[in-house]
């Protein structure tokens, strides 16, 4: 593989003007990279475009959760479902708010796809033993089987490509770099009390300390770094492959026919124009920094709200505009979100932590609005429960509350289990303490009758197991997220009583875009009467999401991205092309 990480004539012989590639990639993130390892593996000749100076994209900072319905790993965990399911439910939790053909596209294509990149990439995956569908009380939903994560990946293999990785967001790391999923968090707290979590905890942190003595961070790559490391692992291995990092798509150009045949390419080294034989793919990360569309889009969220990598400037949606395109209409919200807190790094930069599942939804917390109030179930997904933040009145920033208990056993956001190092946090005003409920109330300048009232309620449904405000708890995929093992009737409801009180604020963060380029089921991009642009295809974000910015299940963005890219592919022809 050819790499150029410095714009366009960064190795001896750069990019020369008029170089023709089979396919041309815009975006080197999940989708991005899914598109070029499909199209390599069929023997094109493939150029991949990054805006930043890293691959990776959102998708190295997230968990990697990859939704496909009933692929070849589905029978070891969940035999019995069915694409009839999957199609039942999607088409309960998205109905109209999406093209139904599209949803059909994927689910029929799903396990092919999956099949297809494992057995001719280094991409590997494996299903979650319990991961239920986020909206688990409709029909055809699921406990298990739909959601895959990436095998972890040994950086090593990466070599010189390894520094190339986005890094995972330092407040997901510990010990100065160490990635670790939910299952090594889980060993990690219970090391003092299970010989198999202490013998996991120790091989991992070994291997941390072995690592530290020639990398800047660790080797061990879980979760979303995992998943591109192995998809940039399998793109390096072909040829025919070309990276460009710190370049840019200024413009994109038709032949007499309509069809999308080059681009127009610059970086601080230069300008050149490239020929994409068999097309173009946009895979950007859609609109979520670019300031106009953040204004139209999401009024009054702040970007510095948004926990997303940086890139998504919107840039080659607007060039995708300017021929014609047109976005989808009709979802439910242009973006997808999750409640995040913000905290000041010593480098100056902010810290936006997404709370997905470790803190909100265990028992001992709620969550509350400046009246002191419970404004919604706190055990619902991140996105329900971010949307939920901004329908609700004085609910943002809204209050994360935990007793002393809760807060060792839990954590809050970037405060780690355990009850200890507290006074950073504390100094820098992240998180607040008060040695009651009053004291708590006056810091954060909200009513402290609404928190005393709603603590109290909290307490009686946690003596009753029944939450009669909210419903906290009634579903298998708010149970799943709580904590069985706290012994209480309901797995999400426990009780605050044990001061010292803490609260960390939340504030609704775009995590992604929902509203992209309108696509048929070939991904390839439309006009306003419908028609494919020749030769354009968009996939990942910049891709209108076939959810509809409905959010039914974890992994529905890098799920889609993945099966549309590989279809993509297929349409463009590429393998024909090449042989």
């Amino acid at each position: 593989m050819q790499v150029l990480k410095n714009g366009l004539d960064s190795l001896k012989d750069g990019l020369q003007d008029g170089a023709e590639f089979d396919l041309v990639v815009i975006g080197a993130g999940g989708a991005g990279l899914s598109a070029a390892v499909f199209a390599a593996i069929d023997g094109a000749k493939v150029l991949v475009v990054e805006h930043t100076e890293y691959v990776g994209g959102t998708t190295a900072w997230s968990a990697g959760t990859t939704w496909v319905p009933c692929t070849h790993h589905s029978a070891r965990v969940n035999s019995s479902d069915t694409l009839a399911d999957a199609t039942t439910y999607l088409n309960h939790a998205v109905g109209d708010q999406a093209p139904a053909a599209l949803r059909d596209a994927f689910l029929k294509h799903g396990a092919e796809a999956v099949a297809t990149i494992e057995a001719q990439s280094s991409m590997k995956y494996r299903p979650y033993l319990k991961h239920p569908d986020y909206i688990s009380d409709l029909p055809g939903s699921t406990l298990n089987g739909r959601a895959l994560e990436p095998v972890p990946f040994d950086g090593r293999f990466l070599g010189d490509l390894f520094p190339l990785l986005r890094p995972p967001i330092p407040e997901f790391t510990v010990l100065g770099g160490m990635m670790v999923d939910r299952t090594d968090i889980n060993h990690l707290l219970g090391m003092t009390k299970s010989w198999a979590s202490l013998k996991h905890s120790a091989s991992i942190l070994w291997r941390h300390l072995r690592d530290r003595l020639t990398h800047a961070r660790g080797t061990r790559l879980v979760m979303g770094n995992a998943l591109v490391a192995r998809l940039l692992y399998s793109f390096s291995q072909h040829a025919h492959a070309t990276l460009a990092l710190k370049t840019s798509v200024d413009a994109l150009e038709r032949d007499a026919s309509g069809r999308v045949v080059s681009v127009m390419l610059s970086s601080a080294t230069g300008k050149i124009r490239v020929l994409a034989k068999r097309g173009v793919v946009l895979a950007s990360g859609g609109f979520n920094r670019d300031p106009a569309l953040r204004a139209q889009k999401l009024p009054g969220i702040p970007e510095q709200w948004c926990p997303a990598a940086p890139g998504h400037t919107g840039k080659a949606l607007a060039l995708a505009r300017s021929m014609g395109a047109v976005e989808g209409q009709g979802a439910q919200s242009p973006a997808y979100w999750a409640p995040v807190s913000l905290r000041k790094r010593s480098d100056g930069s902010t810290a936006v932590f997404p709370h997905f599942v470790m803190d909100r939804a265990k028992p001992g917390m709620i969550t509350v609005n400046q009246a002191g109030e419970r404004f919604v179930n706190e055990s619902t997904s991140y996105h329900l429960f971010a949307l939920g933040m901004q329908s609700a009145m004085q609910a943002i920033p809204a209050y994360l509350i935990a007793d002393a208990k809760a807060l060792r056993q839990y954590g809050m956001g970037m405060v780690r289990p355990g009850g200890k190092g507290l006074a950073p946090f504390l100094a820098d005003g992240y998180l607040t303490e008060g040695n009651s409920l009053q004291a708590l109330a006056d810091q954060l300048g909200i009513s402290a009758e609404g928190l005393a009232q709603a603590v109290a309620n909290n307490n009686a449904f946690a003596q009753t197991g029944v939450d009669t405000q909210f419903q906290r708890g009634v579903t298998a995929y708010q149970q799943n997220i709580g904590d069985a093992a706290a012994g209480g009737r309901n797995p999400n409801l426990g009780e605050i009583i044990e001061g010292p009180f803490y609260a960390v604020k939340l504030y609704p963060g775009d995590i992604g875009a929902a509203n992209g380029l309108q696509t048929n089921e070939h991904a390839q991009v439309l006009d306003a009467k419908g028609q494919a642009i020749d030769g354009l295809y968009a996939v990942g974000n910049d891709m209108n999401s076939i959810m509809g910015g409905v959010y039914p299940a974890p992994g529905i963005t890098l799920g889609p991205g993945l099966v549309f890219a590989y279809l993509a592919v297929k349409n463009s022809g590429v393998k024909k092309a090449s042989a």
